[in-house]
């Protein structure tokens, strides 16, 4: 491909018209930038693989529609992962329940335990992706220019580190009291513009710290 390397932390192959991810990328690289090429699937590297030393992935721009995150137990470092305008409509992170004695907590605890920053922008998303308390380190999240329709009491769950939450120019029009509740740790910004919202505002702040946060609420739908 016409990927260009600096022999040492960049991989560089935005632009390139590559329509699958190099298999020979530097077990060394730091940043990947796979950004504007005809991608359509990616598979993280597997337990038969090295572990790849990524901190920063970049697949903004391709063609991608289904990902899953489950299998990514060989990215121990990866801090930002960029899917901003693709055309996912599936992101699975969370697995099936585990049969009795099966070895889920331990493949659970290796997904991606790095990762601080999940940007999913523009893309097709109608439900917030499930599991993202799995997500150990998860700090924000950007889900804006998607069709989220709803923001259900689970979607949140356990992500006990999450500070930012940019959900803007969705189709949301319902969002659960409880939705927020145990994000102790938001601190920066919950950003709901450009929705469909009707319910009253108590509704959606009586689980916010309010006055340590930023809440965007504007051009809705009251």
């Amino acid at each position: 491909s016409e990927c260009r390397w600096d022999g040492q932390f960049l991989l560089n192959c935005s632009f390139t018209r590559i329509s699958t991810v190099p298999e020979d990328i530097s077990q060394t690289a730091v940043t990947a930038d796979l950004s504007y090429n005809n991608i359509k699937t990616f598979v993280c590297p597997d337990e038969r693989n090295e572990q790849w030393m990524l901190k920063h992935l970049n697949l903004s721009n391709n063609k991608i529609s289904e990902l899953t995150l489950t299998t990514c137990t060989n990215l121990p470092i990866l801090e930002t992962l960029n899917l901003n305008g693709n055309a996912i409509h599936t992101l699975t992170l969370d697995m099936p329940t585990p049969a009795h004695g099966s070895k889920k907590d331990s493949v659970v605890d290796r997904l991606l335990p790095a990762l601080k920053v999940l940007s999913v922008e523009r893309n097709n998303l109608t439900t917030v992706p499930r599991g993202l308390g799995l997500l150990q380190s998860l700090q924000t999240v950007h889900m804006s220019s998607n069709a989220i329709q709803q923001i259900d009491p689970k979607d949140f769950q356990n992500c006990s580190q999450l500070k930012d939450i940019d959900l803007r120019n969705n189709k949301i029009t319902k969002i659960h009291p409880d939705a927020f509740r145990d994000l102790n740790k938001l601190q920066v910004v919950v950003d709901l513009r450009e929705n469909a919202l009707k319910i009253p505002l108590p509704q959606i702040l009586v689980s916010l710290n309010f006055f340590q946060l930023e809440v965007y609420l504007s051009k809705n739908a009251w």
